[in-house]
């Protein structure tokens, strides 16, 4: 490899790591209770037999099918399985509800379908004002479930919108997708810990 592209990775590499770690940081400084707060719903919610349903679109649809993964699958710890499901995964159900609705409905038709009161319903946006996930926020909300956005940036539309918004108070969306994720694996780790000891 020429010593020119080796420079350039180098570069583009430190720099890389160096904005994800600041956004980690300045997530740290953030209020960080609602993380706790989320993890005492879902403990509540699966004790209680609910589930955990996670949506959003293109890198946030990726990581709410990481998420439901770690949950269903495992962790850390071979355990029973936990009841999470990604709305992102169903293409069948996602075109036709795009078809014959709009696909501003493709996550609030699912809500409808499958959400219940012990649940949690997550729904992952870094500018906050994803119309779709708006949209089944207010359909979870109407279901007595409780509702969660990981977003970045203020928050947008969601910061209101839902029962409680994790914001990372950065405006790059790939160092808000690689804090969420981090955050994601902390909550996996500590409701193996909490669920199964």
């Amino acid at each position: 490899m020429p010593n020119q592209i080796k420079q350039s990775v180098t570069q583009t590499l430190h720099e890389c790591l160096r904005e994800s770690i600041a956004a980690k940081e300045a997530f740290l400084l953030s209020d960080t209770s609602g993380v706790c707060t989320l993890v005492e719903r879902m403990l509540q919610s699966f004790r209680a037999g609910g589930k955990v349903v996670l949506f959003g679109n293109g890198g946030s649809a990726a990581d709410a099918q990481h998420v439901a993964g770690e949950l269903v699958g495992r962790f850390k710890k071979d355990r029973a399985a936990l009841a999470a499901i990604a709305l992102t995964t169903d293409s069948s159900v996602i075109t036709c509800i795009a078809n014959d609705m709009s696909y501003d409905d493709v996550f609030a038709r699912q809500v409808e379908a499958l959400a219940g009161k012990d649940d949690v319903i997550v729904g992952i946006s870094t500018s906050g004002n994803s119309a779709n996930v708006l949209k089944a926020i207010a359909a979870a909300k109407a279901r007595g479930a409780f509702t969660v956005a990981f977003t970045g940036r203020t928050g947008g539309k969601l910061k209101a919108a839902a029962d409680l918004c994790l914001c990372v108070p950065c405006d790059n969306t790939a160092r808000v997708q690689e804090v969420q994720i981090t955050v994601w694996h902390a909550i996996c780790q500590i409701i193996e810990q909490e669920m199964f000891g």
